[in-house]
Order: C-alpha cells, then sequence, then structure tokens
C-alpha cells in the first residue's frame, strides 16, 4: 500500500476542516423555522371540498351534499327530489360533482358551491338496486316502477312537502298525491329545508325531467326579480325555454314556491327526457350561473 503523500494529508485535513464549518453552520441553524415562499395570489378558491350529510331518507339512506368553496354567495344545485322517476336529474348531478372536483381551481373566491345529487335516495335505490351512484344501465325500464319511484318510503310527493299553500293532498299530472301530514312531515324535506336555513345561499337550482324547460318560483306574491333574472341566465346559456309560471297543473307545497316565500331565488330545470342528462346544456347553464354570481 503505497503511503499516502504530504500534498494529499494537506487537502483532505483542508476538506474536514470545510465540512466542519458547513456542519457546523446547518446544526447552528436547524431549529430556525424556514422561510415562507411568496406565493402569487389569484382571485379562486382554496383547492377544498367537503362532503356532508345533511340528513337521511326514511329508510334511513344519506342525503349528502357535496360542498366546494367558501365564498359569501352561495349556489345550491338539487337532483333527484323524485327518485327514481326523474333518476337522470341525480346522474346529472353526480356528474356536476366530478366536473367541479376536477375543476375547483377555477371557482370564483367569493362563491360556494353546494350540490345535494339525490334528495330522495330510497327512491333512486328502488330503479337502480345499488347504493349511491349508478350508470344509466344500472336503470330498470320497468315503467310501473319507474312511476312508484317517484315517491318516498311513505309514498309522499316530497315536492309537496313544503310550506307554501300546503295541503295534505296534491296533484301530479291528474293524478292526487299524498303530501304528507303535515308541512315538512318527511324526513328528506326537513333536511333540505335545515340546509337551507342553515346556510341561507344566493340561489337554488333544482334538476327535474321532463318539461324540457326552465321555470321561475313564486308564492302568491309574482316572481321577484331576483328570480326572474336566476331564471334567465340559465335559460339564455343552456337554451332552454324560459317559462315563468308553472301553469299545466295547480301545484301546493313546492320547495322552489317555499323558497321564494322566505325570499332565495330558486328555479327548476326540467331535462327533456328522464333518460339523458343533456351535459352540455346544463353545464353551460350551470356556468353561465357561476359567472354571473361570481363578478
Amino acid at each position: 500500500m503505497s503511503p499516502v503523500s504530504t500534498k494529499a494529508k494537506a487537502g483532505l485535513v483542508l476538506l474536514l476542516a470545510t465540512l466542519g464549518v458547513i456542519g457546523f453552520v446547518v446544526f447552528k441553524n436547524s431549529n430556525k423555522p424556514a422561510p415562507v415562499p411568496v406565493i402569487e395570489t389569484v382571485p379562486v378558491v382554496q383547492a377544498t371540498s367537503t362532503i356532508k350529510v345533511i340528513g337521511h331518507s326514511v329508510e334511513g339512506r344519506d342525503i349528502v351534499a357535496h360542498i366546494y368553496g367558501n365564498g359569501p354567495k352561495h349556489l345550491v344545485f338539487v337532483g333527484g327530489i323524485h327518485g327514481g322517476y326523474e333518476w337522470n336529474s341525480t346522474l346529472l348531478a353526480y356528474t356536476f360533482v366530478d366536473y367541479l372536483t376536477s375543476h375547483i381551481e377555477s371557482l370564483p373566491k367569493n362563491l360556494t358551491i353546494s350540490i345535494i345529487p339525490s334528495m330522495n335516495p330510497d327512491a333512486t335505490y328502488k330503479v337502480t338496486h345499488k347504493e349511491g351512484r349508478f350508470v344509466a344501465e344500472d336503470v330498470t325500464t320497468n315503467e310501473t316502477i319507474l312511476k312508484e319511484a317517484r315517491f318516498n318510503n311513505h309514498a309522499v310527493d316530497l315536492n309537496r312537502n313544503f310550506d307554501c299553500n300546503w295541503q295534505p293532498k296534491s296533484t301530479w299530472q291528474s293524478k292526487i298525491v299524498s303530501a304528507g301530514t303535515s308541512v315538512l312531515s318527511e324526513p328528506e324535506a326537513q333536511a333540505i329545508s335545515t340546509f337551507i336555513i342553515d346556510h341561507h345561499p344566493t340561489a337554488v337550482i333544482f334538476w327535474h325531467s321532463k318539461s324540457n324547460a326552465v321555470y321561475a318560483s313564486q308564492c302568491n306574491d309574482g316572481i321577484p326579480n331576483a328570480t326572474q333574472e336566476l331564471m334567465k341566465t340559465y335559460a339564455d346559456a343552456s337554451g332552454y325555454k324560459a317559462v315563468p309560471s308553472f301553469d299545466a297543473y295547480k301545484v301546493t307545497g313546492a320547495v322552489e314556491d317555499w323558497l321564494a316565500s322566505i325570499n332565495i331565488p330558486a328555479i327548476t330545470v326540467e331535462l327533456k327526457t328522464h333518460e339523458a342528462i343533456e351535459w352540455d346544456k346544463n353545464l353551460a347553464g350551470s356556468m353561465a350561473l357561476i359567472k354571473y354570481y361570481g363578478q
């Protein structure tokens, strides 16, 4: 083994000394907090979302809200109030959940968006035979089951159970339907009502099928200007016809009309069929509202 030269020894000593100084400096400063990076602020929300159980159905199924952002203006989108009979409104809502999950960084910082995909999960389960999400191929084609799946498991039409001209019996097309034993007698209606009262949203959008139009809400005092603007904004962007008043038959106890009675603008968006979600049209309408209220 060759001896180490004097020059090499000197170099090694210098290297060890240098490393020692560096190590001392690192050790001395190891307890100091790291500098906070400067991040340019942009007018969008933090990338946050929440899934919240807001109530339960007659059979105990969760009624869930997917909540995005934390701005002061709050838009609420609701699907599936008529359960399996209008299952495409629930599928549309879940598709919007997926869209916002992938694009949450684009939400204006002054908005909160809540999506309640299924207000009537028991009735949706009747036509899908599985919990949670579903696709069109899962849905039964039995017309009798589909019509029965409009109601909750107390056989109540949930969109007749709210406090605007409520009566124990109401109508759906040419049929007499149960509106419950009293206002908000049904747990699903209670869940939505409590969520609305607790959050007092800026506007609420309900997805239904199949009248192929956007309807305003009112309760005895005419249509408020804010509701007309809500209807027009969604209709213009989506291509659905704007219809101020639903007059095909008399409706009592509708959730949208109850919202009008407490001065919260609300609209009913009716898809063209009971099958398609008409995604492009409804994405355009929804994004138009996000732009309108996000200014």
